[in-house]
């Protein structure tokens, strides 16, 4: 008979049932209060147990569903088989046998759940906007995919998170930077937007030397170099949902890329001032096709711009009008090399919230 240290003994497989009749009979007991017994559908059921205990369990074969009595009467038990909403499906299709449908939200609204259960959900933040004046490239929104998440019944919001405003060229010392994007979520579960792409300051106040690291998001936006500008850090991206933007070195006259969904930004070049490019997007198949989403955007240069990642990125320019995020793929806008007042680096794409249940 196997022990613990503390506590009452429990029964181990190799111990001789008739040996310990009183722990056994106890087990038995408890399975059959608990254990899952099938019946063709909810007639049958009742008839074989006319007084269900609270905890009861069983499962009926003409839904393949399980239930529990929760007291006073069987409901489903939760987590036990696929979610269900009420909203109107965007789309159906079989794979591998198994039926799905899915509702994709573009903008921000509610999912009415009539069911608990499992489902895949895909949760993009909105990308950021690209520097201006040497500009940096914004970071993607993050990439946010979960299987078998658990949703419970209700209404639940959803928010579709915007792409981040590119920077405007002013006369400030602090740079001129692109906006992180804003986070996407339904219910619990939520994914930041991107990390800002950096810009150099037309402040002559500036010191030769001073530094414009990317900020921080989903993805991390693009360092940038511009006004003598020593070596520069991109944002750092969050483990799982993106990647670091690029960084820029002395003297570096060009932005990096911004962080994408499965790749970092490219480093801006000194040599030749090129740009660094948008770090590549992540595939996704929750519809029941492959789409890219979430690339990084390309930074800005007098000589070679950086391309946007794949995935919706906005690529860089060297002057005029900026490259937007795609919308609806978290993706980051581009950087702007323009030295003229009120240019602009481009927007960052606004995210996307998809959920799949099987039928």
């Amino acid at each position: 008979m196997a022990v613990t240290p503390v506590g009452n003994p429990y029964v181990e497989s190799s111990d001789r049932v008739s040996d310990y009749p009183g722990a056994s009979e106890a087990l038995a007991e408890r399975i059959d209060i608990v254990g899952v017994n099938p019946f063709a559908n909810a007639a049958a059921r009742d008839a074989a147990i006319p007084s269900p205990v609270q905890g009861q369990m069983c499962s009926l074969n003409d839904d393949n569903k399980g239930y529990r009595y929760d007291g006073s009467a069987w409901i489903l038990f939760s987590g036990a088989g696929p979610a269900n909403f009420t909203n109107t499906a965007t789309g159906t299709y079989t794979d591998g046998g198994i039926d799905y449908k899915y509702i994709t939200f573009t903008g921000s609204g509610d999912l009415i759940v009539d069911q608990a259960g499992f489902a895949d959900i895909l949760v993009i933040g909105g990308g950021a906007g690209g520097g201006v004046y040497f500009g940096a490239g914004g970071g993607a929104g993050g990439h946010l995919f979960i299987t078998n998440s658990y949703l419970p019944v209700g209404t639940l919001p959803v928010t579709v998170g915007a792409g981040g405003v590119g920077g405007v060229l002013r006369m400030t010392a602090s740079g001129e930077y692109g906006n992180n994007g804003t986070a996407s979520s339904v219910g619990s579960y939520y994914s930041p937007g991107g990390g800002g792409g950096a810009g150099a300051s037309l402040n002559v106040s500036v010191t030769a030397g001073s530094t414009h690291p990317g900020l921080a998001g989903g993805s991390g936006g693009g360092a940038c170099g511009g006004e003598g500008g020593g070596s520069a850090a991109g944002g750092s991206g969050i483990t799982g949902l993106g990647f670091a933007g690029g960084t820029t070195s002395s003297s570096v006259n060009a932005g990096a890329g911004g962080g994408g969904g499965s790749a970092v930004g490219a480093n801006a070049v000194a040599a030749g001032s090129v740009a660094g490019a948008g770090g590549a997007g992540a595939a996704n198949s929750i519809t029941n096709s492959s789409v890219t989403r979430c690339g990084g955007g390309g930074g800005g240069s007098t000589t070679t711009n950086g391309s946007g990642g794949t995935g919706g990125g906005g690529a860089g320019v060297t002057s005029g009008t900026p490259n937007a995020g795609s919308a609806n793929t978290g993706s980051g806008g581009g950087g702007n090399r323009d030295t003229t007042t009120a240019q602009a680096g481009g927007a960052g794409g606004s995210g996307v919230v998809i959920i799949r249940v099987v039928v």
